[in-house]
C-alpha cells in the first residue's frame, strides 16, 4: 500500500492523504460471494436512533468472508487482492483445488499465486490457519477464534496482530493490540501473520465529502447546542461544558469512562487488562 499527499488546488485537497491502491489486483468482486448491505441509518431493531450522525452513503455490497477457515488439508491458490468497503483491511480470494472460492483477510505480504491451507499440520506462514496448539510461541496471529468453531473474532483490522506468550494446560495466553493479555482455549484457530494494509491509520480524508461517501454525517459540538439538547448546551457566548469533566448527550462521561461489565464471564479469562 502506498498513500499520496495531494498537491493542493482546492482547500479539500490542503490535508488530504489517500491510498493509491496499488496492492488491489482485481477491481470487480466475486459475484458468487456478494450480498446486499442493507443501509441502518444508525437505527436499532426497534427504528430508534442508537448511533447518531449516520445516513446516507454510496451503495455497498457485502463480501462474505470466510472467518472460521475449516476447510482442512485443501491447498486454495491466491487468485487476487482486493478491496473490501466495510473494513480497513484488504481481502485475498482463494480457488481451492476442488473448485470452490472463498474470501479471507488478506496478511502482510501476501503474493498472488501463492497455495494456502488450513488444518493441525500446515506450515506455520502467513495465510495459513491452524489451531492455536500447533503455532509456536512467538507467532503472531491474526483473525483469532474466542470459542471453538465460531470463526475469527480478534485481530482483523489493517495492521493489527496477536502475539502467543506461552500454552498454559488447555489454553494459550494471547497478548492483543490493546496491551490486554488473555487466555484463549488451544482448539481455537487462528491465521498466521499480521494482517495487511499497514498504512490504513494515516489516511486523511480531508474533505466533508468523503465522509458523506461513507455514511457519515455532519458532528455538532455540544457547547453550541442549547440546553435542552445536550449537557453541554446553553450559556452566553463562547461558554465551557459547564462541568467538571465533558458527557455524552445522555450525561455518561465522554473521556476514560469504563463501560465493560463489572462481573462479566469472561473476567477470568483476563490476565491484564488494556491499556
Amino acid at each position: 500500500m502506498v498513500l499520496k499527499e495531494k498537491n493542493p488546488t482546492t482547500a479539500g485537497q490542503r490535508f488530504q492523504v489517500v491510498d493509491k491502491y496499488d496492492d488491489i489486483t482485481r477491481t470487480k468482486p466475486e459475484k458468487s460471494l456478494l450480498q446486499p448491505l442493507r443501509k441502518k441509518s444508525g437505527r436499532d431493531a426497534s427504528g430508534r436512533v442508537s448511533m447518531r450522525n449516520r445516513g446516507g452513503g454510496n451503495k455497498q455490497f457485502l463480501r462474505i468472508i470466510d472467518f472460521k477457515r475449516t476447510k482442512d488439508n485443501v491447498g486454495a491458490k491466491v487468485v487476487s487482492i482486493e478491496y473490501d468497503p466495510v473494513r480497513n483491511a484488504r481481502i485475498a480470494l482463494l480457488h481451492y483445488l476442488d473448485g470452490e472460492k472463498r474470501y479471507i483477510i488478506a496478511p502482510l505480504g501476501l503474493k498472488i499465486g501463492e497455495i494456502l491451507m488450513s488444518g493441525e499440520d500446515v506450515d506455520i506462514k502467513p495465510g495459513n490457519a491452524l489451531p492455536l496448539r500447533s503455532i509456536p510461541l512467538g507467532t503472531v496471529v491474526h483473525n483469532v477464534e474466542l470459542k471453538r468453531g465460531r470463526g475469527g473474532q480478534l485481530a482483523r483490522g489493517a495492521g493489527t496482530g496477536i502475539q502467543m506468550l506461552a500454552k498454559e494446560g488447555d489454553y494459550a495466553i494471547l497478548k492483543l493490540p490493546s496491551g490486554e493479555q488473555r487466555m484463549v482455549h488451544l482448539d481455537c484457530r487462528a491465521t498466521v501473520g499480521q494482517v495487511g494494509n499497514i498504512d490504513a491509520k494515516n489516511i486523511s480524508l480531508g474533505k466533508a465529502g468523503s465522509k458523506r461517501h461513507r455514511g457519515i454525517k455532519p458532528h455538532v459540538r455540544g457547547v453550541v447546542m442549547n440546553p435542552c439538547d445536550h449537557p453541554h448546551g446553553g450559556g452566553e457566548g463562547k461558554s465551557g461544558v459547564g462541568r467538571t469533566r465533558p458527557v455524552s448527550p445522555t450525561g455518561k462521561p465522554a473521556l476514560g469512562y469504563k463501560t465493560r461489565k463489572k462481573r462479566k464471564r469472561s473476567d477470568r479469562f483476563i490476565l491484564v487488562r488494556r491499556k
